[in-house]
This record gives structure tokens, C-alpha cells and sequence, in this order.
């Protein structure tokens, strides 16, 4: 019987995303590292916030986390 393999963690994913309580993959918005003075307040502001990776993303990105 062959051994059971350990299910390992992608550590570049675990870097970038996060899993919420509720089981969400959440992750923060791309862009705002560098170039912001050409951005106006109001795109750096929503640039701030935290969204959800949705749908077949979603599901991939949770297999990655090994959670």
C-alpha cells in the first residue's frame, strides 16, 4: 500500500491570498505599489479595499491554500 502524501501549502499563493472565516478567498486589489501619482484620491482609495476572488478562481485558488 503506497504511503499517504502530505498536502503541502503554495507558499507564493498563501503570500497573496487570504482565507476568511466564512470560507471566502479574499485578496487585495492590484496597482498600487508604484505610479500613484497619476491616479486620482477616489482610485486610490478603492485601490485600499480587500475583494473576493469568485467562482473557478475561487475554488483553484483554496486548493492551492491547502485548506
Amino acid at each position: 500500500m503506497a504511503a499517504k502524501v502530505k498536502k503541502k501549502t503554495r507558499k507564493a499563493v498563501a503570500k497573496r491570498f487570504k482565507k476568511s472565516a466564512t470560507g471566502k478567498v479574499l485578496h487585495k486589489k492590484p496597482g498600487r505599489r508604484h505610479l500613484a501619482a497619476s491616479k486620482t484620491r477616489k482610485q486610490k482609495r478603492r485601490l485600499r479595499q480587500t475583494i473576493q476572488a469568485g467562482g473557478k478562481m475561487a475554488k483553484n485558488l483554496s486548493l492551492e491554500l491547502g485548506v
